[in-house]
């Protein structure tokens, strides 16, 4: 890794000002100045004229926990000028494990991260993190997913927690922390998380108070309740006294088109009061998880083998359809369901390839059944392991949120499946081109802001997400007017436009548009109280 001195690019720094033209000395991983243009600086020199350069991406809500550790190119975000992902999202991950737990994780969220051949010997967040610090394609920080710690404590029952249990759950999120996670996720929607009380949650993030990091959640509802599921939110965080930033911060649903104002209403409200909150959203309407994830939290209970006795029921069958159909179950955040909204997008057995890119309701004309008894069949047949798309966004809400003084991006992308969403390819790209350029949601100077800086600070990170002298060498050089997404739902796996060169830790991971060898990406860990 030698020094190199980017000439002449048009700098956007991160913090909001104007853009300004000067040249970048690079040395030894981190900014060694911000040179005046044609300033003398020893070493390789590398054209950007006519180029915009900016601090790396942070992807702020990421599912490549393994991704990172087996795919070392990771081309689909290292081509977006991610520069950093911030996996354990939504209170599941791989660490901290113990050997059950392990092994039930990587079942339950196979839709979201596949089964890669890996060692997976780590247990611990320092374990992992030590796995990432082997080199990556970018850096990695990590947040502990309360409902595996859960998980590790008291299975997946559907019942409180004890007080020695509450103990429990509370000293692991705190050995986490201390190993350098950023913070707490919770998966409010998904087993056994959903089953935790508030009161849980806020015991669970006395650690955070006392040790540092922010609370992230995926809520309760984004349906029925939307502006109930993320006062709840701000509520627990406000008595728990954490930092907040809310996942995927969609409004999303038929119902609910025009109603991000009242969300974004309680949270200037909560701000106001003194609560720090920021959130991320994705810029795109459908959303995306594992199939199972849409049936009701109590089919749930007892793992595996007892979903499949529930389904295999054909009373209990019933009871499951009449609430998805009818009443809209809380899995599907209490809206009734239109099959024709659901896409599969990936299945981990070969016989089920069929299924994938087609509707549910597609999928049923074809077996000649109920839609219902179709999504029930296909979870049976792909041992509960297939992905999903849901399209239920609403674009006014999309661009309201994205204008937030309080947004940041996160991809939420999923890597697996031959059909996945075209967000794990296309965020940050879409987001410049389509919303910034195209549609002009934002100055390309705040938008670099909601992508660098204004993450940087949510993770506590005081040397990166910014350009300036004396920082990592994180940077992104690309061309303003052509930079945007080429993946979409029918061909998402696509690499985007105008992104010409990124740079980790100051070596870099795409040259010329082309991946590089290189995996100079590290573990970032919170820094210290």
């Amino acid at each position: 890794m030698g020094d190199l001195v980017l000439r002449g690019g048009s700098i956007i720094d991160g913090t909001g000002r104007p853009a300004y033209p000067a040249d970048i000395a690079i040395r030894g991983g981190r900014i060694d100045a911000i040179l005046a243009p044609g300033q003398d600086f020893r070493g390789e020199e590398l054209d950007v004229a006519g180029l915009v350069v900016s601090p790396g991406f942070i992807d702020m809500h990421a599912h490549s926990d393994l991704a990172v550790l087996a795919d070392r190119g990771h081309v689909s975000k290292v081509a977006q000028g991610i520069t950093l992902e911030v996996v354990g999202q939504d209170g599941l991950g791989y660490a901290p494990v113990n050997d059950e737990v392990m092994a039930a994780t990587r079942e339950q969220i196979a839709g979201w991260n596949g089964t890669p051949d890996l060692d997976y010997s780590w247990r611990s967040i320092a374990d992992y993190l030590a796995k990432v610090d082997e080199g990556a394609a970018v850096n990695v920080a990590v947040l502990v997913p309360h409902g595996t710690v859960r998980m590790m404590v008291m299975g997946t029952e559907s019942r409180p927690a004890t007080a020695d249990e509450l103990g429990r759950i509370r000293d692991i999120v705190a050995q986490g922390l201390r190993d350098g996670a950023m913070g707490m996720s919770t998966g409010l929607t998904y087993t056994p998380g959903m089953y935790a009380s508030d009161a849980e949650l806020v015991h669970a993030l006395a650690a955070v108070k006392e040790i540092g990091g922010y609370y992230c959640p995926h809520h309760r509802n984004y349906g029925v309740n939307v502006v109930e599921g993320y006062r709840a939110c701000l509520k627990i965080a406000g008595e728990a006294a954490v930092p907040l930033h809310l996942a995927h911060c969609h409004v999303n649903f038929p119902q609910n088109k025009g109603r991000a104002a009242e969300v974004l209403s309680a949270i200037d409200e909560a701000v106001g009061a003194g609560l720090d909150v920021t959130l991320d959203s994705y810029p795109y309407l459908a959303g995306a998880t594992y199939l199972a994830a849409l049936l009701p939290s109590w089919v749930h209970e007892g793992g595996k083998d007892a979903m499949g006795q529930r389904l295999a029921d054909p009373t209990t069958r019933k009871r499951i359809l009449h609430e998805i159909e009818v009443e809209g179950s809380d899995g599907h955040h209490g809206v009734p369901m239109d099959w024709t909204t659901i896409v599969i997008a990936s299945t981990q057995r070969a016989g089920n390839a069929w299924a994938v890119g087609k509707t549910v309701a597609e999928m049923a004309g074809e077996r000649v059944a109920s839609a219902g008894d179709a999504f029930l069949d296909l979870l049976v047949a792909d041992d509960f392991g297939a992905g999903c798309l849901v399209q239920v966004g609403n674009e006014e809400n999309v661009q309201a949120v994205m204008r937030h003084g309080a947004h940041t991006v996160g991809s939420d992308g999923i890597l697996v499946g031959d059909r996945p969403h075209p967000r794990g390819w296309g965020t940050f790209p879409r987001f410049l081109g389509h919303y910034v350029r195209e549609l002009g949601v934002m100055s390309l100077e705040e938008a670099v802001l909601h992508a660098t800086s204004r993450p940087a600070r949510r993770l506590g990170l005081g040397d990166r997400g910014v350009i300036k002298a004396g920082n990592w060498a994180d940077l992104v050089v690309f061309d303003a007017a052509a930079v945007g997404s080429r993946a979409t739902y029918d061909n998402p796996k696509v690499l985007p436009d105008g992104i010409h060169h990124v740079f980790v830790n100051g070596e870099a991971t795409i040259r010329q548009g082309t991946r590089t060898s290189a995996t100079p990406g590290r573990a970032v860990r919170r820094m210290q109280k």
